[in-house]
């Protein structure tokens, strides 16, 4: 039984008991036990444990978990502390410099932003050791795309950050006449040149949730 100790238990609970939400469990077993898969499969689920759904403010929505070893921690685009900074996660820090002059920080564990409301979710939640975005037709895109609307029938407002191709996808779900979409290229050194240079999501997230009256992110990751 998965448990979070928080409102996404409730949120949460119809996806679990679901037939699609048992075959993904399935084939996550057999994954697990003849690969390796990341993150940890206690990990799986560890950004709604970090992000209560009534403290999200932000959504930050990437593509799957990070494929190399000690990287992945079930928090879209975070790395434990003292692991080298994947290439992803570098451009995000550089855009954040850009963005909002905050200097990157000396640590890859995005911890503190969940905790100031930043839910990061990825489209896919496992991944097979080096083999990018290979759990993609598992179930996954179902699931979140449940978790996506869960959020969006909530009436106050969430900044959507979404990433990528993979992220955009989900843009239908949102209901735009109550949330904020802010959308670009991912961060990857792939595809970042194709708008995510210059997108500016920190201040435009922030800008909107002052506009609403809510408190805006504190960004910085060395406070």
């Amino acid at each position: 039984m998965i448990k979070f100790n928080n409102l996404w238990d409730e949120v949460l609970s119809p996806l679990f008991n679901d037939e699609r939400y048992l075959k993904i469990r399935s084939f996550l077993k057999e994954e697990y036990s003849k690969y390796t898969i990341y993150p940890n499969m206690y990990d799986i689920f560890k950004c709604f444990v970090k992000t209560d759904y009534n403290d999200v403010k932000v959504v930050i929505l990437g593509q799957d978990p990070y494929h190399e070893y000690g990287q992945a921690q079930g928090i879209s685009f975070s790395v434990p502390d003292g692991v080298k900074f994947p290439p992803s996660l570098k451009n995000i820090f550089k855009e954040l410099q850009s963005d909002i002059g905050i200097s990157p920080p000396k640590s890859g564990d995005l911890t503190k932003w969940t905790e100031r409301g930043v839910l990061l979710l990825n489209t896919v939640l496992t991944v097979r050791e080096g083999q990018a975005n290979s759990h993609k037709n598992c179930g996954w895109t179902w699931f979140t795309d449940e978790v996506i609307s869960l959020l969006s029938k909530r009436e106050k407002p969430i900044v959507f950050i979404l990433w990528g191709g993979n992220a955009r996808a989900k843009k239908s779900l949102i209901d735009q006449s109550r949330h904020f979409i802010i959308e670009s290229a991912h961060p990857s050194p792939l595809s970042c040149h194709n708008g995510f240079w210059g997108s500016k999501p920190f201040s435009k997230a922030n800008e909107y949730l002052t506009k609403i009256g809510s408190t805006p992110i504190n960004w910085d990751l060395n406070e």
